[in-house]
């Protein structure tokens, strides 16, 4: 009876460690990641009903600083909730502040004109510098959150079309050179969550988040319009209108969003140049978890790049595309020593143009000299359960500025160049 009270004990005690999930490195998932437990919006203080402090339902006429005076009189009373109630609600920039959230009812929706927009220090493509900020903005905040079933509306149609116009006249026009605000931009904070609200139209980034910590995305909604927003091109589709950057961030959850954007989906972002490494402004992103979601048309469904610098343990799983181009991309930039490791695909349905897709960045670098340049990598890089239709399972370029490393598909290893992987090692993604 002894031997089996033993026996008993141990199997119930690796049955418990089985059950433990970890990371594509091997170390245990905290256990944050399994919450995707709601914020309750009535436990968070005072709701300030922005009707209710002269803030007019009235569409047409931008009401930023009545808006603003709002957050901030919840600010100096210790904090509480901006509510954005039936109607429609026209903006410029706002600012949160710590103890304040934001929960939409109705429509929230951004001005079509940049001077509505301050221009400050900021976070964009890679690069601390002066550019516009956001239409929600939050810096520097603990527990932080957006809710609510309404509408942030970037309302994005005039400066989509001004940028195809100057990109038309000048090809080599990049995102910066087109004034455009992002929809949301989280910086340097900890503890936020954003959900169940429709986050549309963003002129450019629909969500980035910088420097910050156990941040969620739940039940979001995430849309742009990927063709006939401009006459001469009815091909043309919102630019840059990412669904959510990830900018030198750690402990990253995205659960349960549906993203449809001109861009890539999901991003991460860290830096980029030549000495990228060296800034401090710039970071790594790493314990970044996707699930269960669902895209339509999207770039990229997980793209690491092009600006970033050191990316681990990310997963992206149990996740649905209608018609992305591509699953996972990995942005090799020629000009930026970057480090892209133990990344896991798993649990994939629906379809893609291209599965795997890695390939040298070719778009507006710079790099410079330097002796001591290390080389790129991606190692580690697994894909299990797949269950997509694709007419190209994988498009890899070799490339003497970076090496592809442990790649594996049901554990089964993928090489590259000389060795081309064979049909028969990607037998569980399903050929058009």
């Amino acid at each position: 009876m002894l031997a089996l009270a033993v026996m008993t004990a141990g199997t119930a005690k690796t049955k418990k460690k089985a059950a433990v999930e970890r990371w594509p490195d091997g170390t245990v998932m905290d256990a944050w990641f399994k919450d995707t437990t709601k914020v309750d919006v009535a436990a968070l203080g005072k709701q300030y009903v922005i009707t209710d402090f002269g803030v007019r339902r009235d569409s047409t006429v931008v009401q930023t600083k009545a808006i603003q005076a709002v957050i901030d009189r919840a600010a100096q009373a210790g904090g509480g909730v901006v509510v954005i109630p039936e109607g429609t609600f026209l903006t410029g920039a706002l600012f949160f502040k710590q103890g304040t959230h934001l929960h939409v009812i109705g429509r929230l929706k951004g001005s079509d004109r940049i001077i509505d927009f301050p221009y400050m220090k900021t976070r964009i493509e890679g690069e601390t510098c002066t550019y516009f900020c956001a239409l929600v903005n939050a810096d520097g905040v603990d527990g932080f959150s957006i809710s609510g079933h309404g509408t942030i509306d970037g309302n994005g149609l005039n400066y989509w079309q001004e940028f195809w116009i100057r990109r038309k006249w000048n090809p080599q026009c990049t995102n910066k050179d087109a004034q455009r605000p992002r929809l949301t931009y989280i910086s340097n904070a900890k503890n936020v969550t954003i959900q169940d609200v429709h986050l549309i139209n963003s002129p450019f980034w629909t969500n980035h988040v910088y420097k910050s910590t156990h941040v969620r995305y739940l039940d979001c909604y995430i849309y742009a319009p990927t063709e006939n927003i401009w006459a001469p091109d009815p091909t043309r589709g919102a630019p840059s209108s990412d669904a959510i950057d990830i900018d030198a961030c750690t402990d990253v959850l995205i659960n349960g969003c549906y993203m449809h954007v001109n861009d890539d989906a999901v991003v991460l972002k860290g830096g980029k140049g030549t000495w990228a490494d060296k800034d401090e402004t710039n970071g790594d992103c790493e314990r970044i978890l996707i699930q269960n979601c669902h895209y339509g048309k999207v770039h990229g469904c997980l793209t690491l790049g092009s600006e970033s610098l050191h990316d681990r343990n990310v997963i992206l799983r149990n996740c649905h595309t209608e018609r992305a181009d591509r699953v996972l991309w990995l942005k090799m930039r020629p000009d930026t020593p970057q480090h892209y490791e133990y990344v896991t695909v798993e649990n994939i349905t629906g379809y893609c143009k291209r599965f795997l897709f890695v390939h040298p960045w070719s778009q507006f670098f710079k790099p410079e000299k330097r002796d001591d340049m290390p080389l790129s990598r991606c190692n580690n890089i697994t894909l299990r359960n797949i269950e997509v239709s694709t007419p190209t399972p994988y498009d890899v370029k070799t490339s003497d500025k970076y090496e592809l490393i442990d790649f594996t598909i049901d554990g089964k290893p993928l090489t590259f160049a000389k060795n081309p992987v064979s049909k028969e090692q990607l037998q569980h993604i399903v050929y058009e």
